[in-house]
């Protein structure tokens, strides 16, 4: 396994390389990453596993700092995957310096209107800026043919699926299913900072956006009401609530705006419900 630290090595090896796969991280790897990268086995030879903590798509008071850094576990974990696989990896690890070479402050950004402005742009608003443009960074850097991503933060998949298009990346965007824990809870790098109680009360996020999905399939004319219990259920759980809603899969538009058609013309799959918790610090989000 290669792990580059520069450009230009970077550079110089891919154009020797077959058709990449890219998957971005920002590393402290959990078997939700190594999914990302065996769904990459399954349409490249070769992947690059970018590690690299943005420091652009967090905002101010977040978790930044404190982010977990773990690349010798990650690189551990990414060459016993290689062996598995039989595929060939590279990691991408840049320096803030070679992603912005200005600097922080001073570096372009890139922005995808509309869909980064709800759900986590609400309460996030400069994070998809961040997101855009470090991913339009890194797929400039490796010019991959494909990019995996988790469909967890789907949000982001959203938003980096309309960047291709209004960019002309040449690049198939493909969205992979969120891996869970025994008890559903979405793996996440956060997940740790949780304490043992709040472990079990996490699980209850998930298990409350499930009932509400089946209530909301059987009867979708109630989703303001459902939504409303939904979110009374969590807070009693202990959870703060960020938002919780119901959007067009594609489009992220809100339920609120779109004129539901009867439930026999209603097709459950155009729609998915989003959430942003909170337990203590940590927030946690998911989407079904």
């Amino acid at each position: 396994m290669n792990c580059f630290h520069q450009l230009d090595a970077l550079r110089n090896h891919l154009a020797q390389t077959p058709s990449t796969a890219l998957v971005p991280t920002m590393g402290n790897l959990h078997q939700g990453h190594l999914t990302l990268v065996k769904r990459a086995a399954d349409v490249a030879s070769h992947i690059v596993v970018s590690i690299y903590v943005n420091p652009t798509q967090f905002g101010p008071n977040e978790d930044l700092d404190n982010y977990p850094r773990t690349l010798a576990e990650d690189l551990q974990k990414l060459t016993a995957l290689e062996q598995e696989l039989g595929i060939t990896l590279s990691v991408w690890t840049p320096d803030h310096d070679v992603m912005y070479p200005f600097g922080i402050t001073e570096t372009t950004r890139v922005n995808v209107p509309g869909l980064s402005e709800p759900l986590c742009g609400g309460s996030r608003p400069t994070h998809f800026s961040g997101v855009a443009t470090v991913v339009s960074k890194l797929f400039l850097q490796t010019q991959p043919a494909w990019a995996i991503f988790g469909e967890k933060d789907y949000q982001q998949l959203c938003v980096i699926r309309r960047l291709c298009q209004d960019m002309g990346f040449p690049i198939q965007i493909i969205g992979v299913p969120t891996q869970r824990d025994a008890d559903g809870l979405a793996l996440s790098s956060r997940n740790q900072y949780l304490s043992a109680e709040q472990r079990q009360i996490a699980a209850h996020f998930p298990k409350v956006l499930q009932d509400t999905k089946d209530q909301f399939s059987q009867s979708p004319a109630d989703a303001p009401s459902l939504l409303k219990n939904a979110i009374d259920e969590l807070q009693s759980k202990g959870f703060k609530v960020d938002y919780l809603e119901i959007r067009h899969s594609n489009t992220l538009e809100s339920i609120d705006t779109v004129k539901l058609l009867d439930s026999l013309d209603f097709r459950k799959k155009d729609w998915r419900i989003f959430g942003a918790v909170y337990l203590g610090k940590t927030r946690l989000i998911d989407n079904i």
